[in-house]
């Protein structure tokens, strides 16, 4: 999946001001970012980013900083900037709970009859991974990432063997 439509809306913003809060940085540079953030899965288009960076600026939310060994203009937050980024830091913070319909990252995947069940625990699983990965960010911990990635590697086995058995059977 080159692209996913189920991207809430302004989580592109969200995500360009997370990336500014890092470091200075092109349109371009965003753009790739993400890409590589993502996996390939999400590559935001210039028709995406550029006018978000006008928008922003315009607000002063950031400021134009030339490079002038390269000539490349890059982005910056100013504490203007800095602020609003924290107000979309608190409210992708409460999407889960505002949105626990969904079951990030598989937005709009519908479950055969019979399997509602399947469906609230896929929910509770994305949502505690979602939330991991939230408090991970905030406060790294190599223990806990350490014992995440057994949990996950476990699991994703058992997923993959139960997948298979299945194929086998159809």
């Amino acid at each position: 999946m080159r692209h996913a439509a189920s991207v809430p809306k302004g989580f592109l913003r969200y995500y360009v001001l997370r990336l500014l809060k890092e470091k200075p940085m092109s349109g371009s540079e965003i753009m790739e970012e993400i890409e590589k953030q993502t996996e390939g899965c999400w590559k935001p288009s210039p028709g995406s980013v550029y006018p978000l960076l006008t928008w922003l600026r315009d607000k002063g939310y950031t400021r134009e900083v030339v490079d002038q060994e390269v000539g490349i203009k890059r982005y910056t937050l100013t504490e203007k900037g800095k602020a609003f980024f924290g107000e979309h830091l608190k409210r992708m913070r409460e999407f889960p709970e505002k949105f626990r319909f969904f079951a990030p990252p598989i937005w709009f995947q519908f479950y055969p009859e019979g399997a509602q069940e399947l469906r609230e625990t896929t929910r509770r699983l994305a949502l505690a991974i979602w939330n991991f990965r939230d408090r991970l960010q905030q406060k790294h911990s190599e223990t806990g990432a350490n014992e995440a990635k057994k949990v996950f590697e476990e699991a994703a086995k058992r997923i993959e063997e139960i997948t298979n058995k299945l194929k086998e059977e159809s």
